[in-house]
Parts: structure tokens; sequence; C-alpha cells
């Protein structure tokens, strides 16, 4: 078990790697936070752990991998902010279980990836990979053989979500008719249609793109199959996570021309840093569009970034919010003038509360407000309580069975 008491914030110990945008710094620096370390690379994961050893808050980006052994060597930390969508480089359920919530920024890049996604299928549908590449060696390809407008085509987007729907709006103002397939039923937005299966979505689209997380059901979720039963000559996108498409059966179809054309941000492996040799079977194919992840990064998206995610941070810092937590109880809390507040993590089983309760008032603490959250194997109990009080009430919180963490808040 991890107790904590809030101490001043000039010594509470930040770390963020992987060019995190200044803004974030500034947001921290605006709360009164003064102990910033920045990095500007992932590190590895003993490197990792030694630099954890006394830090309260963690910021990273895509490429760090906070894994069981990182977590489970870093006893200081409180919680862990991704300044990007994807969280898959975090242990999410290590992360519950030592007490850690993780923070991401599920909708500050979505304009950024939704339009490279539409300027990919333009790019695609126009045949510029092919010509770009021929006219960098030389060749002078002027044909409008392969080229046609997105005006009149159809879209077909996999995984209606943010992205995935903004995409759609985007495409529709081109003219571009829109199908999507999504395992939950949405609702659609413009003129956008869902299609009941995958398969359904792929033999009826020009260009198919993919926003769906890295889970085991998208696995591979588009292989050999299913790239045979998209139309012959038509284009495929990936901006969402590079294990998704294989990639291998990808360049087969490319090789036997039934894939006109693709266009991939992501990749199954990716070069750590920007000096490490980035290596694909994709490489050796003209109409294929190939970026090193950089759906959101634009300088307006890594802004909003930067200032959405330390907003969470400061907010769960200062008063113990977990609002868009994506692996903790989520719990909005009001401001807490005058009073002292206890955040209680505990293991998620019955009679906890009723335990606090009675130990409180066993001990004539006098709670003003309690909130009470729940989230698979964690409960999130905050509680409340006049000045004279903490101090007995952090004590008794401590001894009650299946607490993870306890912290008291000034």
């Amino acid at each position: 078990m991890t107790f904590r008491v809030s101490f001043d914030k000039s010594k509470v110990q930040i770390l963020l790697l992987e060019n995190i945008h200044p803004n974030a710094v500034e947001v921290l620096r605006e709360n009164d936070y003064k102990s910033i370390v920045e990095h500007p690379k992932s590190l590895p994961e003993n490197a990792l752990i030694e630099a954890l050893a006394g830090t309260h808050f963690l910021g990273i980006r895509s490429q760090t991998q906070v894994t069981e052994r990182v977590l489970r060597h870093a006893p200081k930390l409180m919680a862990v902010g991704c300044f990007c969508i994807g969280v898959n480089q975090v242990d999410l359920d290590v992360a519950a279980e030592l007490g850690i919530p993780v923070f991401n920024a599920p909708f500050s890049n979505t304009r950024s990836v939704a339009e490279l996604v539409i300027a990919e299928t333009i790019l695609l549908m126009r045949n510029i990979a092919s010509k770009n590449a021929g006219a960098h060696r030389g060749d002078w390809i002027k044909s409008a053989a392969g080229s046609f407008e997105v005006r009149g085509k159809t879209l077909g987007i996999v995984g209606y979500g943010n992205i995935g729907k903004q995409v759609g709006i985007l495409a529709e103002h081109l003219g571009m008719r829109v199908t999507f397939y999504d395992t939950d039923g949405k609702l659609p937005l413009g003129n956008a249609r869902q299609v009941p299966t995958l398969d359904a979505l792929l033999a009826e689209s020009d260009v198919v793109t993919l926003h769906v997380p890295e889970t085991s059901q998208t696995l591979n979720m588009i292989g050999a199959a299913q790239l045979a039963r998209m139309r012959q000559g038509s284009h495929l996108i990936n901006a969402s996570r590079g294990t998704v498409v294989d990639i291998d059966a990808l360049a087969d179809a490319l090789e036997r021309k039934h894939i006109g054309g693709a266009a991939l941000d992501v990749f199954p492996v990716e070069p750590k840093a920007n000096d490490d040799r980035f290596e694909s079977p994709l490489t050796r194919f003209d109409n294929v569009i190939l970026t090193p992840h950089i759906g959101g990064s634009t300088a307006e998206a890594q802004a909003n970034i930067g200032i959405e995610v330390t907003d969470k941070l400061v907010r769960y810092s200062d008063n113990g919010t977990t609002l868009t937590a994506v692996n903790f109880p989520e719990v909005t809390l009001p401001e807490h003038p005058g009073m002292c507040r206890l955040l209680h993590i505990h293991r998620n089983v019955p009679g906890v509360l009723a335990r606090i309760n009675e130990r409180f008032g066993a001990r004539g603490i006098n709670i003003t407000g309690q909130y009470l959250q729940t989230a698979g194997h964690i409960g999130y109990c905050v509680m409340d309580i006049e000045g004279a009080g903490c101090t007995i009430a952090l004590e008794e919180l401590q001894s009650i069975p299946g607490t993870i963490r306890c912290r008291l808040l000034f």
C-alpha cells in the first residue's frame, strides 16, 4: 500500500518525454508546479525506471513503453498522461491495480488525422504518388490514365468514432458517398450509411480508411482475405494502428495490382527515434504513400494536446478529478474550499464504504461531501471533511482492508 500526504507543489516531480509541446510546461508553471524535467526522446526500460524513482507524474507520447516492470518500480508515480490518442504503450491493468490513473487526449488531434486521410484519399485517386516518384527519377508521366475525381466515389470508413466521423463529414463536402462499418450501432452524421458487415463495406468502397483501436480483435483485421474482397484497383488507408493491416498480404495485393494504391501512417514495427532506419516491404511500391506516424503531428494538434492532457493531470493532482481516465473510475469533483479532501483508492470489494463511514463516525469525523465510483476491480472514494479531523481520518483510511493508495489534499 502507498500512503501520501500532499506537499508543496514545488516538490512535485514531473517528467515529460518525447518533445511534448511547450505549452504543457506553461500550464504546469501557471498552476505552481516547478520541478519539471523534459527529455526529447523516449527512454529504454531501465533508464525509464531510473528516471521514475522520484517522479510523481509522467507525460509521454506514443514511443515510451510503460510496462508492468516500469510501473512496479515507480513507487511515487501517481498518474500518467499520454499526450496522444493511443494508450496501448501503457500497461493499463497494472496501472489501475497500483492506483495510477492514465489520461490521454482522445479529441485534440482528430481534425489533423482527418485532414491527412482526406488529402491521401485525393492523392491516391489521382495516382499522385506514382507520378511524384517518377518525376523524382526524371520520368514525365503526363496522362489521365488511372486518375479520378473523388466526387461521386465511395469512401468506406472502418471504425466510426471521433476521427471516422470527421473524415466522413469532410468527405461528404467533397461530394463522396460515405459508408461505415462499426461493431456498435452508431448514429450516422450527414448522409453517411452504416453497413452490416466489414465484407460489405470492402466490396463497395473505392477507398477504405481504417480508424480502429489496437485490440486482439483488430490484429491483422485487414489480411489477404479482406484485401481480396476489396474492389479491383481500390485504395487502402491506415492511420489507426500498425497491427491492423497484414503488411505482407498488402504487399502481395499491390504486387498483383489488385489494390491500386495505399497510404500508411502506422506500422507494426516503427523506429524508436528519428535517426533509426525505417524498413518495410512497402517501400518498393511507387503507388504507396508512407508517412512516419504523423497523423496527429500538426502544430495545432500538439498545442491542443499539451493543454488537454496537462489540464487533466493538474485537476487530478489538485482536487482528485479523474474524468476521462481510461483505466480508472471517473469522478468529477467540485472545489473544496475550507475543507480537506481525502482520496481513497481501494479494491472494489463489498463493504469498503461502510467501513469508512463506521470508522469516521466512531472518531467523530464530520464528512461534508462524499463521492464514490467503481470501475472493474478498482474503487475510488473521495471525501471532504472538516479540517480538524484530517490526520485522524488519514490514519483510519490507511488501515482499511483493500486500500491501494490514500492521499490527503489540503
